[in-house]
């Protein structure tokens, strides 16, 4: 075989899992379609967040958590590596409530979080997190509107530049000497003696294994080697402002402060593939919630809007999941690349080389989305 494991798809997913395998000793081939892709990198908003994260599924929860943990050692270890600063700061987080209702709700929704069954395991970190209430949330945030009626704040959560960490894995991997062929749309995947063959136009590489880290093009991928992996696209809008001073060191849900300045302001959610054009309606919901948080803001210029999408599954859970037919084949699927770079660079790695996924991650598989409906 010409490789011990090819990763399709080169976008966030794919590069950090790449990374890691190499990590792990494995010869490692990455083929992509290349820019042309729909990156979801493009939409992403840059959170480390776990929080808030979970409601209805603890092990999604302990998943996020273990991944906010594990982000310091990721950045170091990148930054060692390719000198790139990946932007990370890790100075908690505040879900900013614009009002009392709002407030209540948020208060009500992490009482329920906490909770669960399931939400503590040996080895994930607590859920640690703060209720604010306006005065205190002004003493920590003096800037914001007088109307913010308070904030939830967790020290779990944190920020990064998704482009300097999909610059960062790529420039790891090319020194690494993981093979990285862009422009190979791959359309085959031919189970055989020893592993994979993987094929496109023109083109065709061996393995012995096989992960699916291909975004909307899992779903087509995943039956070649007995997967399912159910995907719908959902477009996020982010707006950019000028530089400007530094005001905002912590991370809020919908609005963070680039290291260079910039203010982005995003959090929207559409169920569509028409990704070209940012729309107005979206865009005036996204400035007006902003404007209210920090009203400084109204002297600020928008420089670019832009919108693009990320995949989701049926429940919004990831998907990680191994072929019971064709021992080898991997599949993964989330929208939440950046916050889980960490453990998929760092922790699933270890887990595809050695050939099995831990049980902790079977309640990702997709059998979840095939239970009969009860009578």
């Amino acid at each position: 075989m010409d490789y011990d494991v090819i990763v399709i798809g080169g976008g966030l997913v794919g590069v950090s899992i790449a990374w890691g395998l190499s990590r792990c000793g494995q010869r490692v081939a990455i083929v992509d379609e290349g820019d042309v892709a729909n990156r979801a990198a493009r939409a992403n908003f840059g959170l480390v967040w776990s929080s808030s994260k979970g409601l209805g599924n603890a092990a999604y929860s302990r998943w996020s958590r273990i991944s906010t943990a594990n982000w310091p050692r990721l950045a170091a270890e990148l930054k060692a590596e390719t000198g790139i600063d990946t932007g990370f700061v890790q100075s908690g987080g505040f879900s900013i409530r614009l009002t009392p209702t709002e407030l209540q709700r948020g208060i009500a929704s992490m009482a329920k979080l906490v909770g669960q069954p399931g939400m503590d395991a040996e080895g994930t970190p607590p859920l640690e997190y703060e209720i604010l209430d306006q005065a205190e949330t002004r003493r920590r945030l003096p800037l914001i509107g007088k109307t913010v009626a308070g904030a939830i704040f967790s020290p779990l959560d944190g920020h990064a530049n998704p482009l300097r960490l999909f610059a960062a894995f790529h420039k790891a991997l090319k020194q690494r000497g993981v093979h990285y062929f862009p422009h190979r749309k791959t359309t085959a995947i031919r189970p055989c003696a020893g592993g994979f063959e993987v094929a496109g136009e023109g083109w065709r590489l061996g393995a012995g294994k096989v992960v699916l880290a291909a975004g909307i093009g899992n779903t087509a991928l995943a039956p070649m080697v007995g997967l399912s992996v159910p995907l719908t696209p959902s477009r996020g809008q982010i707006i950019v402002t000028e530089r400007l001073k530094p005001f905002l060191s912590h991370a809020t849900g919908y609005l963070r402060q680039t290291d260079e300045g910039s203010v982005l302001i995003g959090e929207s959610k559409e169920a569509t593939i028409d990704h070209q054009r940012p729309r107005g309606p979206i865009t005036a919901v996204l400035a007006e919630r902003a404007l209210r948080t920090f009203p400084l803001l109204n002297d600020a210029k928008a420089v670019r809007i832009w919108a693009a999408f990320r995949v989701v599954t049926p429940d919004g859970y990831p998907i990680y999941e191994q072929s019971e037919r064709f021992e080898g084949a991997f599949a993964v699927a989330c929208h939440s690349g950046v916050t889980l770079a960490a453990n998929h660079a760092l922790v699933l790695p270890r887990q595809i080389s050695a050939g099995a996924l831990s049980e902790d991650l079977s309640v990702f598989h997709s059998r979840r989305f095939h239970v009969p409906a009860a009578v």
